[in-house]
């Protein structure tokens, strides 16, 4: 055991450096649970390394289809992520310049737009959904939109799902091609 005693000094120097790390007491409080600071020291001494955990995406999966729709190719834009995809929190929210305001665009000539872009799938969206740590908290406000799977139901009409916080939780929904999208449902897109 140790006798370890901090000074004003150094108490004030971690307060600083967990206010510089946009730290919540919540995350200082685990912190100090358990073994968590006795296996960062063996990372300070060059025992052990912190390593990211990447969170790989097959999006070449068929989808999710919800009930009464169906997925096919030909309806897909062709810039869409494909293969294995590995989860990137610096990906880009892309809206049009008819998006923002009062303004809105219809789905069909967004889907235009967006054919040169590199569009995530909604197998993404179901990835976040079932790791919403993964989902930056900017995106809450808003239905974001993944352009990379687009459904057709049985009338023949066309979606794309979103990912959106109803206020207790992140969910899914979609939106209409034949109808306007805003200022708040912008496409992900990868960021380079």
């Amino acid at each position: 055991m140790s006798d370890l005693m901090l000074d004003v000094d150094q108490a004030g120097e971690l307060k600083a450096a967990f206010r510089r790390g946009d730290w919540t007491n919540a995350e200082i409080k685990k912190l100090c649970e358990g073994d968590i600071l006795k296996n960062f020291r063996d990372v300070l001494r060059g025992f052990s390394e912190i390593k990211p955990i990447l969170h790989a995406i097959d999006c070449d999966v068929n989808p999710f289809v919800p009930d009464g729709w169906s997925y096919r190719e030909e309806d897909q834009l062709p810039g869409r992520i494909r293969g294995t995809w590995t989860w990137d929190p610096s990906v880009k929210l892309y809206l049009s310049k008819k998006q923002g305001g009062d303004k809105y665009i219809v789905g069909n000539d967004l889907r235009k737009e967006l054919k040169p872009q590199s569009v995530l799938p909604a197998n993404v969206l179901d990835y976040l959904l079932a790791h919403p740590e993964l989902i930056p908290e900017d995106w809450n406000g808003k239905a974001i939109f993944f352009w990379g799977t687009i459904y057709r139901n049985s009338r023949g009409n066309l979606y794309v799902r979103c990912l959106y916080w109803d206020g207790g939780g992140w969910d899914w929904d979609y939106g209409w091609l034949d109808y306007g999208f805003s200022g708040s449902n912008p496409a992900v897109v990868r960021a380079s």
